[in-house]
C-alpha cells in the first residue's frame, strides 16, 4: 500500500522570511506561518487558537520566498512534514 505525506497552509507569516546558504552554497530560506482556528462551543462560547509552523525552502524557490515574502504576508504553502 503506498502512502502520502501531503500539507497545505494558507496563512500569515510571522517574520521576515531569513535565507542563508550551505557549505556547499545551496539556498536555504526559513520563514513561519501562524494558521488561526475558530469554533462555537456547546455553550454558544466563541473560542479561538493559533498554531505555528516552521517552514523551509530550498534551492530557486529559497531566492523567490526572500525576495517576495515579507512579514504578515498572506501565503499558501504545499509541500511535505518532516
Amino acid at each position: 500500500m503506498r502512502s502520502v505525506n501531503k500539507v497545505i497552509i494558507v496563512g500569515n507569516l510571522t517574520r521576515d522570511p531569513e535565507m542563508r546558504q550551505t557549505p556547499n552554497s545551496q539556498n536555504v530560506t526559513t520563514f513561519g506561518i501562524a494558521t488561526n482556528r475558530e469554533w462555537v462551543t456547546r455553550d454558544s462560547e466563541r473560542k479561538s487558537s493559533a498554531e505555528f509552523h516552521e517552514c523551509v525552502a530550498w534551492a530557486k524557490l529559497a531566492e523567490i520566498c526572500a525576495n517576495y515574502l515579507k512579514k504578515g504576508n498572506l501565503v499558501y504553502v504545499e509541500g511535505y512534514l518532516k
